[in-house]
């Protein structure tokens, strides 16, 4: 009976025993199995987090050399210097004349502004459209001294490339400021970046110079300096999103059938920022914003999935950083350019502007609203140009300058700057992996196209291949 009961025992014994094992090995498969799905989703993250982490590292670590440098004096070169962001820039140079001059002046065809620029701020090359202009300016400022008068696309190089200038102020408007931004960088000089169209049209070619070249970029921009100084001192790997604040423009408010009878001047009151024509045009149909979407993915090497925009009316609150626990990051202040710009130039120092603190009790409220793509169909078209990417942000671009400059002088209503970017842009076949003629050659097609999409006289452009008059450098 004990043999028994025993052999009973063990029988018993070995089937629970089986019987465990196996539970413990299909429990152990499922385990595995979620092991592999987290650690696959883990390295996207992982290899989204550190690329972000590299830039981080290469575009905003201190050395003991660059801050010996913001210590000096700093001679700039101003690409724009007689548009919106120029002269604020020079605004902030009278100010902190112990810090910064002016080594190059670039403009369009602003030569009387230029030429007062010139007798006050002694540079030594300035820069116009043409030879007709340049000569005008040899004229304007014959008792200046020891200045070059240069014009054309090689002269906007020249400026860029100032042996003597340790920083570049990119602020010329549209796409003419792509060419003379790239060669400033190839040459080596850190770039303070206003034309947010550099990054649009060619925002992988640009941001893979600077990496190559070691070349400090620093936002201008309202929102991405905010952006930009969200990030400073936080862990990139933590950042859950950012999200882009916007004005809504001064037609926010109204019915998208109130927009067919809209003219340039009405267009032009922006209700919270004084800007240049383009960008305040820009500004009115959201396609600025668009744009700024896509300059940041290049600027802060983010896909477009971790990119919101908001809007938000009083211009109070420049953009915000979102951590993944929970914590939101922004930064405030009146909208005033010089803020930014000052930052971009005196980086990582901050200057004492002496300008207002937003008055909150005044204020009263912050508010926000969500997008209405349909009565903004700019900047859906932006949003699709960068899920398309190649070659399409290029047209995307150039469709528009086109389309603007026609509204600008009355040829369009303002809804039909939309139709007219939509049109070229469906009639585009991108190119996989283009090179800068391959962006050069798509946008100089946008803005035929767009001529024949409209029936217009296309504005002044630098982006022709072989181009020798460059853009309006700051004017519309």
């Amino acid at each position: 009976m004990r043999k028994t009961c025993s052999c009973i025992t063990r029988n018993c014994t070995g089937k629970s025993y089986k019987k465990t094992v196996n539970y413990h090995q299909f429990s152990s498969q499922q385990e595995s199995r979620h092991r592999e799905e987290n650690q696959r989703t883990n390295n996207c993250r992982l290899k989204t987090e550190r690329r972000a982490l590299n830039f981080f590292n290469r575009q905003f670590s201190i050395n003991n050399r660059q801050s010996t440098i913001d210590n000096q004096m700093k001679r700039l070169s101003i690409l724009g210097s007689t548009g919106s962001v120029g002269r604020n820039v020079l605004r902030v140079v009278d100010q902190f004349p112990e810090r910064f001059s002016v080594a190059a002046l670039a403009a369009g065809r602003n030569v009387g502004l230029l030429a007062e620029q010139v007798m006050r701020f002694t540079p030594e090359v300035a820069v116009v459209l043409n030879e007709d202009l340049a000569g005008q300016l040899k004229r304007m400022v014959m008792g200046a001294r020891r200045l070059e008068i240069l014009h054309g696309l090689d002269g906007y190089r020249a400026a860029a490339t100032l042996t003597s200038a340790d920083l570049v102020v990119s602020a010329m408007v549209g796409s003419a400021g792509l060419l003379p931004t790239m060669a400033a960088i190839e040459a080596g000089k850190s770039v303070a970046l206003a034309n947010k169209e550099s990054l649009v049209m060619a925002g992988e070619l640009v941001m893979g110079t600077a990496r190559k070249k070691g070349v400090s970029i620093i936002p201008v921009d309202s929102e991405h300096s905010a952006i930009f100084q969200c990030l400073a001192g936080h862990r990139r790997q933590d950042l859950e999103q950012i999200i882009l604040t916007a004005s809504g423009g001064p037609f926010l408010d109204k019915s998208t059938e109130d927009l067919d009878g809209i003219t340039p001047e009405t267009a032009l009151c922006h209700p919270t920022w004084k800007m240049g024509p383009k960008i305040t045009i820009d500004s009115a149909t959201l396609m600025n914003k668009g744009l700024e979407v896509i300059e940041a993915k290049w600027l802060f090497d983010l896909p477009l999935e971790l990119i919101q925009v908001m809007i938000h009316p009083e211009s109070v609150i420049h953009s915000m950083v979102v951590y993944r626990d929970g914590s939101v990051i922004a930064q405030l202040g009146l909208p005033d350019m010089r803020a930014p710009i000052a930052y971009a130039l005196s980086y990582p120092e901050r200057l004492p502007l002496g300008l207002p603190v937003p008055d909150f009790v005044d204020i009263g409220s912050l508010t926000f609203r969500e997008l209405d793509l349909a009565k903004f169909p700019c900047l859906a078209l932006a949003l699709e140009a960068c899920r398309i990417g190649e070659t399409m942000p290029a047209v995307l671009s150039a469709a528009n300058e086109v389309a603007v400059y026609a509204f600008l002088n009355h040829r369009i209503g303002l809804r039909r700057i939309g139709e007219a970017v939509q049109q070229v842009m469906s009639r585009h076949e991108p190119v996989s992996d283009p090179g800068l003629s391959d962006i050069l050659e798509a946008a100089a097609w946008a803005r035929r196209t767009a001529e024949e999409v409209a029936r217009l006289p296309s504005p002044p452009t630098v982006y022709s291949l072989g181009a020798s008059e460059p853009g309006n450098g700051g004017q519309v």
